[in-house]
């Protein structure tokens, strides 16, 4: 018994699950574990280190990847793009800015076109733009987002997608949540903290740990790191982290650390180094409260998967007068 969604199709994959390009976080290896397990899993090229993305292409080695951008980042560096399609990966996943720069590009290619929206005019964007999948972002997800919650968000925009497949995300970690989002029509969902702690994840383990002891009632969202990091982020989004003494001290203070950007900017690169974690940001989202213990991620998968069959099977089983 499996599930069979038009993502499933699309991607000619077992599980309508695909890993978040988590940028530092989702290389190679993590990649290719989740599409072995019957995913799509997806490299994080973050913020377009060229010599990071190279070695985690082949540290995927012949698996079936997707490879994921920061766009308003790759704008600065096009050439990766480039880079990437090269490599004949399944899918481009694109998020946060303009898809319309680089649609073009991956449409003359047989990779697929995968662009993360939080808003349902920034979907509205992405169809014009041509994307082949569209990922619906919600809130209570890890690292960078907007605001508008899950639940309502994905069936909103799977009102206006038509025959494109929507994807759940945010706050997903277990067959549960997979469940859920069929039911609100997506085709499949995307998951990063789920992974985060996953043995195969390139997280410094002390982050491992914080997050496998970690609860959403302790995430916030920030602007605290990018500003401590100088990545200049738009206004449009910012980032779910656990709270620590770095980002208590300084959420409310943003102005001051701009002032201090300098000083603190290197304390924090030389924490997140060192994996001090009182300074250095565990990013994960609401959904780290599902996940206890750190498993190889074709376990997770598989538990996700089961899960999700369970419930649905169940769910069918309580339904009366047929």
């Amino acid at each position: 018994m499996r599930i069979e969604t038009e993502l499933t199709r699309m991607l000619d994959i077992r599980v309508p699950l695909m890993l978040a390009p988590m940028a530092g976080v989702s290389g190679g290896a993590l990649a290719a574990a989740v599409t072995g397990a019957g995913g799509l899993g997806i490299i994080g090229g973050g913020y377009g280190d060229r010599a990071w993305l190279q070695t985690e292409m082949a540290a995927a080695g012949n698996a079936r990847i997707g490879i994921g951008f920061i766009a308003w980042s790759l704008e600065k560096k096009p050439e990766l793009l480039d880079l990437a399609l090269d490599r004949a990966p399944e899918a481009i996943f694109l998020s946060f800015g303009d898809f319309a720069i680089f649609s073009d590009k991956v449409k003359r290619t047989a990779s697929k076109l995968i662009a993360q929206v939080q808003t349902v005019a920034q979907a509205r964007q992405a169809l014009d733009a041509g994307a082949d999948i569209i990922v619906a972002q919600g809130t209570e997800a890890g690292g960078h987002g907007g605001k508008r919650a899950t639940l309502p968000l994905v069936p909103a925009i799977v009102d206006i997608a038509g025959t494109v497949p929507v994807v759940a995300a945010g706050g997903i970690a277990d067959g549960r949540g997979l469940a859920a989002a069929l039911m609100l029509g997506a085709s499949g969902i995307l998951c990063g903290t789920a992974f985060f702690a996953s043995h195969e994840a390139l997280t410094h383990p002390n982050a491992k740990t914080a997050a496998l002891g970690g609860s959403g009632d302790d995430t916030i969202r920030s602007s605290v790191i990018d500003i401590a990091r100088s990545l200049p982020w738009p206004g449009t989004w910012n980032v779910r982290t656990l709270r620590n003494d770095f980002v208590e001290r300084w959420a409310g203070d943003t102005n001051q650390l701009r002032d201090a950007a300098g000083t603190e900017g290197e304390r924090y690169i030389q924490a997140a180094a060192a994996g001090d974690m009182s300074v250095a940001a565990t990013i994960v989202g609401e959904g780290i409260d599902l996940v206890r213990t750190a498993q190889p991620a074709a376990k997770i998968v598989e538990e996700m998967e089961r899960g999700a069959i369970g419930l649905i099977s169940q769910a069918e089983r309580m339904l009366v007068g047929r």
